[in-house]
């Protein structure tokens, strides 16, 4: 069966959809659409594919909000409405014919505005939608898109009401007529491409698609997820609103229920899912798989109107229950997953680790820290309920050491953890860093200032590779960074050296959801150290991985603890604790009830009786004899 599927991928058709026959097929399809109004005068295709081409500018601006980061918008027609009602008003009202008969300024001239207040009314309304998240999200997107459609019903001062507004009428020859509106969506297409392109390539990208994967986990690792969020928002708006002032140009008249319509949005998420949400060409290969296909079946078999929406909803089940990935997905998904399952398996013998250049940040600053503990938590709480999971908990972290955290099951561990790294904000008491208060700072600004987490079951983006997991990592914010590339340049060479330092560089490319559970443990601590913390906390590094493994992370966190970087590290893993930790926290019931050295640890009764146990003494004294 697998020698079947391998000769499957390699036949010719699978190889054209891949790699350099992809481009090539890509090329031609451009070449050959750009060439269409020149070859052929029949104006109903033209006109079929200008309404494609709309709807390929919108799927790429859509997929950037919702296929990239994940927030689904099931109003972006709004964008549309607000290009076209912004040129239309600067063309009619604001720079319209003084006398009746006279010619006005060419709409055209306003395309570029309408694109500026499109992502403007993004910037402000995304602002305040991009603090909900899931079904509120959606609701809100759709109340944006009729909001706008009532206040241009009835500002009619302004924008006519529903009588609407015609504009100029073209002054070209009738024979080139569609042409210029072809040539303008189409440029507009290719630069709503390149824009998705560019994003997925950057810093940026990464962290939109780490926002959609796991956004609390995105937020541990830097990524400033409100910014991220309204930059998506206001980059799925502008070319939508460019493409809507070359529409109205095209219709010549305009109106709200036209422009604000919630079928537009509806096919263009369609067309989205159809050719593969997430990917480039996937809203483009879909808007020229549905607007024909809807085209065809409005002419041929009369169905429009309402008939139109119950054809929409019979496509959208379909998608969803035969190809809920998409086309392009599932080709790559075709592809790529015979060699990921040759690639996988367990690590051990096969790591391949190379010395880790110095921590960058660890090291420059420790010279120049100031006094005191790293970390000191101070009389913290965390309440659920009647449930006191932290109790008052005051403890500190020394700079260069590494600390253990112990205790047994709901003792407290890993909730004091999210209370460090702002997953979760504290009932009471205060946490202080590096000689600053932190406690109310969020998840990303914490790690800028130099905390790595990882979690007690692996949370990495699943969807992405490993070397987009580690690159995703954003150490600082900053508009350079933002656009650094992510894939080539300083960024993945970093990323590259941090994985050979876990061993994990020839799975690079491997998604990082076939990764083995150890695989996925050293993946996660490379994603932590693209961050060049000053503490890493360790949530069960050992936990369900075998000794060679174990052994492996821990000559790593030797290694990295000499180069500056101070560790924090629950364990449960008696044997590893005292063997690699000095000094020993130990929790019960919320509550820090001993610190000290190992030997102190093990020897305090109020240790063995809430956690080590007597028999734990006696193999102690046993070993010891």
């Amino acid at each position: 069966m697998s020698q079947a599927v391998a000769r499957a991928l390699d036949s010719r058709p699978f190889r054209l959809l891949s790699g350099p026959g992809l481009r090539l097929l890509v090329a031609a399809a451009l070449v050959g659409i750009a060439l269409y109004p020149i070859l052929s005068d029949n104006r109903y295709y033209q006109n079929m594919i200008i309404l494609t081409l709309l709807f390929a500018i919108m799927g790429s601006g859509w997929n950037i909000i919702s296929g990239f980061t994940g927030y689904v918008s099931l109003g972006q027609s709004v964008f549309l409405g607000i290009g076209a009602y912004t040129t239309a008003l600067f063309s009619v009202r604001l720079f319209g014919p003084e006398n009746p008969g006279e010619q006005g300024v060419n709409p055209f001239w306003f395309v570029p505005v309408a694109a500026v207040v499109a992502g403007i009314f993004a910037a402000v309304v995304g602002a305040i939608l991009m603090r909900t998240r899931g079904h509120s999200f959606v609701i809100l997107t759709i109340a944006f898109l009729f909001v706008m459609q009532l206040v241009t019903l009835n500002w009619s001062g302004l924008t006519n009401g529903n009588h609407g507004l015609t504009l100029p009428l073209t002054t070209w020859d009738r024979e080139y007529q569609y042409w210029p509106f072809y040539y303008a969506l189409f440029g507009l297409m290719l630069l709503s491409v390149a824009l998705s392109w560019w994003i997925r390539r950057s810093k940026l990208g990464m962290g939109l698609v780490a926002i959609r994967e796991d956004e609390d986990k995105a937020a541990s690792v830097g990524v400033n997820t409100p910014i991220y969020k309204v930059l998506a928002y206001v980059g799925s708006a502008v070319f939508i609103g460019a493409a809507g002032g070359v529409y109205a140009y095209y219709l010549t008249f305009i109106d709200p229920r036209g422009m604000f319509d919630i079928v537009i949005s509806v096919q263009v998420v369609l067309a989205v899912l159809i050719g593969g949400r997430g990917t480039i060409w996937g809203p483009v290969l879909g808007a020229f798989i549905l607007e024909p296909l809807l085209e065809t079946t409005n002419t041929e078999l009369g169905i429009g109107g309402n008939e139109r929406l119950i054809l929409l909803g019979v496509l959208l089940g379909l998608i969803v229950l035969l190809l809920p990935r998409g086309i392009i997905p599932s080709i790559q998904d075709l592809v790529t997953g015979q060699r990921e399952k040759a690639r996988g398996g367990l690590v051990g013998a096969r790591l391949e680790r190379k010395p880790l250049r110095v921590v960058e940040r660890a090291q420059a600053e420790a010279r120049e820290a100031p006094p005191g503990p790293l970390l000191e938590i101070r009389g913290a709480e965390k309440r659920f309920g009647g449930v006191r999971a932290v109790d008052g908990v005051s403890l500190a972290v020394e700079r260069g050491t590494i600390t253990a955290l112990i205790g047994p099951n709901g003792s407290g561990k890993t909730t004091l953890f999210n209370l460090i790294d702002g997953t979760m904000p504290p009932d009471r008491g205060e946490i202080w860093f590096d000689g600053k208060r932190i406690d109310g700072l969020p998840p990303y600004r914490r790690a800028h200032l130099g905390i790595g987490r990882t979690f007690q079951i692996t949370r990495l983006f699943r969807n992405m590779s490993v070397l987009e997991n580690v690159v995703a990592p954003l150490r600082d914010f900053s508009w350079r960074r933002l656009g650094a590339d992510a894939v080539s340049g300083p960024e993945a060479q970093r990323a590259h050296e941090l994985l050979e330092f876990v061993g994990m560089h020839r799975f690079a490319d491997m998604r990082a959801g076939s990764l083995s559970y150890g695989q996925q443990k050293l993946t996660e601590l490379a994603q932590v150290l693209m961050l060049d913390p000053k503490l890493i906390m360790l949530d069960e590094p050992a936990g369900g991985i075998n000794p060679t493994l174990i052994a492996h992370i821990e000559e790593m966190v030797h290694e990295l603890n000499r180069q500056g970087t101070t560790f924090l590290i629950v364990e449960h893993n008696m044997p590893l604790v005292l063997g690699l930790c000095d000094p020993v926290l130990v929790l019960a019931r919320g509550q820090c009830i001993c610190q000290g050295s190992p030997d102190e640890v093990q020897a305090d009764p109020a240790v063995l009786d809430a956690y080590l146990g007597a028999d734990f003494a006696l193999e102690q004294k046993a070993g010891v004899s």
